[in-house]
């Protein structure tokens, strides 16, 4: 079966090639009778591809537009005498003019202190993440090439405040600022993702394969995007591929502790509409770290997990209609040790994920510097959970028929999201207001009453004022109207101060607000080793927070430094946690804490030599406490993360390594038994990841391979209460699967018409 599977990917390989060879032969011809602009790095020389061309001509001001090819060319296309403008991230914007049939070399400047990516989380418009009045990090395409990260867990295991926490069937989770993923708003192009597991979002169902930069805002943001957003939002901008006529790409990924991804992709784009079309497949065979358990109880249990997504865009130059849809299966198998008295038999659950969504998104230019957006999307989460026996005389496999072996849990869920804004630059006032609608149903008889609905109304309205040219302030108000909870008005007030240039102050207090999911509310979610119960009787989560943020940069030449420091205060009153109900260790229900704090820091210091090498450190500091009842626990105990990334870039021949270290502190996580708070302790550990990338052919195709986990990290203690219903066992957290190799390959085939 596996060498089936190889062989097939490499007749792709082979017509992938043998295509993209064809179109740039065909562009290079076309290419010969036109004149041309020919975009390079001013200091290596390579070429710029994808940089931003804008002709306008001096008599008629008729505009056009090019991007420059993986070659840095991009096609002459004035009429008349023009001005050119040519505009990359990380480089000085070049104006000169230009004739019809003229052809010019351009040399590009590199701008070190210029290398903040557009961003469009909680923006008015898309704009520079360093002139947004929120602390906004970019994790890039490059990073993402660089982590070999498979899915958003491994993207994000390394960040400096930020926790991943495994688990065999729940999957990961993340902690943000000493904050559970509950408290986590996840994003799809600005639309919530639905399916979390006992509130936490399994970022193994996450896959990048269609991911062009994730972007981060750490801190409150409820007013933008309501409930769930507590400790802050990860939004996942999706590839939109128009930088040439049509192209092909297709990946492959092998991990040497058995897992196997390919994934293929595909984009059209004629005149002012897009195509775009990609699937693939990941499987992993699971993983057991003790070797003193049975071979067949994995702790990292096999999964098997189909993608499929696409979209059609139509484009002018005022207006963009995008419709798009995705689909996600995956397949888990949590198997239990031989049973019977001649261990003849072995028990597997089977939980099947379902995943599929379908949007609709707008959005319209209007005169003086207004814009309408608007999002529409139905989605549908389904896990089915069926139970089958195997005889391991004779390896026969039948399914369950007992009544607590199958079911199946439904979430369906309703967006609609319009938003209307006036964002010009050089007004002093300029503001946002709009509407969300948010709908979910949940069905299963493992739901209470097999089915509850919820539903959550708002209408928000920002301002912005600059009454300095370097000073920003910027109020917000949401009314929420939540269908079983009484929702207080949310708000929040951000400022920012660019003190000098390149040095910014920004702060921001918030009110939060979050009602319990369905699944908190509802769900009985019972396995081999879990048994949590749902709770009707929650309280709606309700919280101040504020953070404090200092950002410098200083670049000279070829040399450019950065620091950043964050200071952060968060309080959530009746913050929902999973207690131990006494019947046994596997037993859990959600119940309110009456409070939990988080405080600390986190600092990050950068130097970057363009264009090979880059060095960052980080360092934070976390603090928790909390109370329920007379139980509290009065002094917060704090936890340290230290962060370290070292890259160089060979810039002839095309070669880059990648350096990742992170080490986790011992960490406090609190746990309620019996109403009292107790504490117990996740004992500190070291990560480690190594990367090479080679690329080839003007960077068509791309080779990374290296470790990961080089340090061995598999499981860690728990020390002090017993394990929380997340844990790898009751006294002791699985971290990953130990060091393997892995070995990347990607093509991608451009065709400019």
């Amino acid at each position: 079966m596996v060498k089936g599977h190889s062989f097939s990917i490499l007749v792709s390989w082979f017509v992938l090639l043998a295509g993209g060879s064809v179109l740039t032969a065909g562009n290079a011809c076309g290419q010969q009778q036109q004149a041309f602009i020919h975009v390079t790095d001013g200091k290596s020389n390579d070429p710029v591809a994808f940089a931003n061309v804008c002709f306008e001509g001096l008599l008629h001001q008729s505009k056009s537009y090019a991007l420059t090819s993986i070659e840095g060319n991009a096609v002459n296309l004035v009429k008349e005498p023009s001005t050119v403008v040519i505009s990359y991230v990380g480089y000085v914007t070049f104006i000169d003019t230009i004739h019809p049939g003229e052809s010019l070399d351009v040399k590009l400047k590199p701008s070190i202190l210029n290398m903040n990516e557009v961003v469009v989380t909680a923006q008015y418009t898309p704009e520079r993440a360093d002139k947004s009045i929120y602390r906004i990090e970019v994790i890039n395409s490059r990073q993402i090439e660089s982590k070999a990260a498979v899915n958003l867990g491994d993207l994000l295991k390394d960040e400096t405040t930020m926790r991943v926490q495994q688990n065999g069937v729940l999957g990961t989770s993340l902690k943000i600022q000493g904050l559970s993923g509950e408290n986590i708003k996840f994003l799809v192009d600005g639309t919530p993702l639905i399916g979390r597991m006992n509130g936490n979002f399994d970022l193994n169902q996450i896959p990048l394969n269609n991911i062009d930069h994730v972007e981060v805002i750490e801190g409150p943001m409820s007013v933008i995007y309501g409930s769930n957003a507590l400790a802050g939002v990860i939004n996942l901008i999706t590839k939109e591929s128009k930088n040439a006529f049509s192209s092909v790409s297709a990946n492959t990924y092998y991990e040497s502790v058995g897992q196997y991804n390919f994934y293929a992709s595909a984009t059209l784009n004629p005149k002012k509409n897009g195509f775009f079309l990609d699937g693939g497949r990941n499987f992993f065979g699971g993983y057991n770290g003790n070797a003193s358990t049975q071979a067949e109880v994995s702790d990292f249990k096999p999964r098997r997990q189909y993608f499929l997504d696409g979209y059609y865009t139509y484009t002018t130059d005022k207006l963009k209609v995008k419709l798009s849809g995705d689909y996600f299966n995956e397949l888990i198998l949590d198997r239990s040790p031989p049973q019977g008295y001649y261990r003849e038999s072995v028990f597997t659950f089977h939980y099947n994920t379902r995943r599929y969504s379908g949007r609709a998104d707008v959005s319209w230019v209007l005169p003086r510097k207004h814009f309408i957006t608007g999002v529409v999307s139905y989605s549908v989460y389904e896990r089915i959970k069926k139970l089958f026996i195997i005889d391991l005389t004779t390896l026969n496999q039948t399914e369950s028929t007992a009544f607590d072996s199958r079911d199946t849990t439904g979430i369906y869920a309703w967006v609609g999201r319009a938003v209307y804004s006036k964002n010009n630059p050089e007004k002093k006032f300029n503001y946002q207001t709009g509407i969300d609608i948010n709908t979910e149903e949940g069905t299963g008889k493992r739901i209470a009453g097999n089915r509850q609905d919820i539903g959550d109304y708002a209408a928000f309205l920002s301002l912005k004022w600059d009454p300095l040219k370097r000073i920003s302030f910027q109020p917000g108000v949401r009314y929420i109207y939540n269908t079983k909870y009484k929702a207080p008005l949310v708000y929040a007030l951000s400022i920012k101060w660019e003190v000098v240039d390149n040095f910014n102050i920004r702060a921001s207090y918030a009110r939060g607000f979050r009602a319990p999911d369905l699944k908190q509310l509802y769900l009985n979610f019972v396995d081999l080793s879990h048994n949590i119960e749902g709770n009707p009787d929650l309280k709606a989560e309700r919280s101040h927070n504020i953070n404090l943020n200092l950002n410098y940069t200083l670049g000279k030449k070829s040399t450019a430094w950065s620091f950043d420091a964050t200071g952060f205060y968060n309080i959530i009153e009746n913050v929902i946690i999973l207690a131990n109900t006494g019947e046994g260790a596997t037993f859990y229900k959600y119940v309110n804490l009456d409070n939990y704090e988080t405080t600390g820091f986190q600092t990050t210091a950068g130097l970057n030599l363009y264009p090979s090498f880059r060095l960052q450190l980080g360092w934070a500091e976390t603090g928790i406490r909390g109370s329920a009842g007379e139980s509290k626990i009065g002094n917060f105990i704090f936890s340290s993360d230290l962060t370290g990334t070292i890259s160089y870039r060979f810039v002839k021949p095309e070669l880059t390594f990648d350096l990742y270290y992170k080490y986790s502190g011992k960490a406090p996580t609190f746990v309620l038994d019996d109403n009292q708070v107790l504490i117990s302790y996740v004992d500190p550990y070291h990560t480690m990841d190594f990367t090479a990338t080679k690329g080839f052919w003007l960077n068509r195709i791309r080779l990374s391979a290296g470790l990961k986990n080089i340090m061995d990290t598999k499981t860690v203690p728990i020390t002090g209460a017993v394990g929380g219903a997340h844990s790898g066992g009751g006294n002791s957290q699985d971290i990953a699967w130990g060091r393997t190799f892995f070995v990347r390959l990607s093509f991608l085939f451009n065709n400019y018409k």
